[in-house]
């Protein structure tokens, strides 16, 4: 977590292609793998369990810390290797452009009907090439008891108070970073006008003396938010709740000025020779049991 962050993309692309290499050279033949690139802790561990049990099929996940992290990888190993990513809404339409994915299987995903279709709309190219996963938002976790006013705006951690020096956190995303400074100067996230985003740019730089670390919070019982280290955190909603599991004083709250509401996509990779085995697994994950 230390490491610069060109450092870091670096080491998991290495990462990622030794562990592909050691799996094609000593895995047992007769056991078949799909390799996910995930974020860390987004799948249930008793799924996957579940999963290679009724199958005999082994899941193998290779993890990226952020949005940026996975684009990299996938730039560096053009997704040799594995099977299924878990990308978010945005990066969708770029994904299938750059001629990563295979367009959705239908008939090998039945449990696509019990998706609200506003999740299968919500971006381009979404429809026909990426299944939901989760969706939620961005916004901020703070300690109640650290706080003698609590935050409820984007300002209140891009243009924070003294005490608060070297004790926020923030992630580690350049579409985020710029798109929350953007709504808290009162500008839509995704504003393409030179003089916003200098502005968001300069509101960004004023803040850095005051943040820990950019780069994505732990989420257990050693996470800084649950030590102290950390007073408050950008953060998505569903990591704000596992949070709350380690420190009852654990609060979250979407800002005032607004934010976005995001949408993780399962994607099965052109490049793949294992599709019909991962739409089997997308499609298990949206059996309703194992979906709730």
């Amino acid at each position: 977590m230390k490491k610069t962050h060109a450092t870091r993309p670096l080491l998991h692309i290495v990462l990622l292609s030794l562990s592909i290499a050691y799996s094609t050279a000593f895995a047992a033949p007769a056991t078949q793998e799909l390799v996910l690139l995930n974020w860390p802790e987004y799948l249930d561990p008793e799924l996957i369990k579940k999963f290679e049990k009724q199958t005999g099929v082994m899941i193998r996940e290779v993890y990226f810390e952020s949005d940026d992290m996975r684009d990299d990888m996938m730039l560096e190993t053009d997704g040799k290797g594995i099977d299924l990513v878990v990308v978010n809404g945005v990066m969708v339409d770029i994904y299938r452009k750059n001629g990563w994915l295979v367009q959705i299987d239908s008939p090998k995903v039945p449990n696509l009907k019990h998706i609200e279709t506003r999740w299968q709309d919500a971006f381009p190219g979404a429809h026909d090439y990426a299944v939901p996963y989760f969706w939620g938002t961005l916004g901020i976790a703070y300690r109640t008891d650290l706080f003698e006013t609590p935050p409820t705006r984007w300002m209140d951690i891009m243009r924070p108070i003294e005490s608060l020096r070297g004790k926020i956190g923030m992630i580690e995303s350049v579409r985020d970073l710029l798109g929350m400074a953007l709504k808290a100067l009162g500008h839509s996230a995704n504003s393409t006008g030179t003089g916003e985003i200098k502005a968001a740019e300069q509101l960004l730089l004023a803040q850095k003396p005051y943040v820990k670390d950019y780069a994505y919070i732990t989420l257990s019982e050693d996470s800084p938010l649950v030590s102290g280290e950390m007073s408050v955190t950008m953060i998505y909603s569903g990591d704000a709740l596992m949070l709350q599991e380690h420190h009852e004083k654990i609060n979250y709250v979407v800002p005032e000025e607004g934010s976005n509401i995001w949408v993780d996509y399962l994607v099965v990779l052109e490049s793949s020779n294992k599709q019909d085995l991962a739409w089997n697994f997308v499609n298990f994950l949206n059996e309703p049991e194992n979906a709730a």
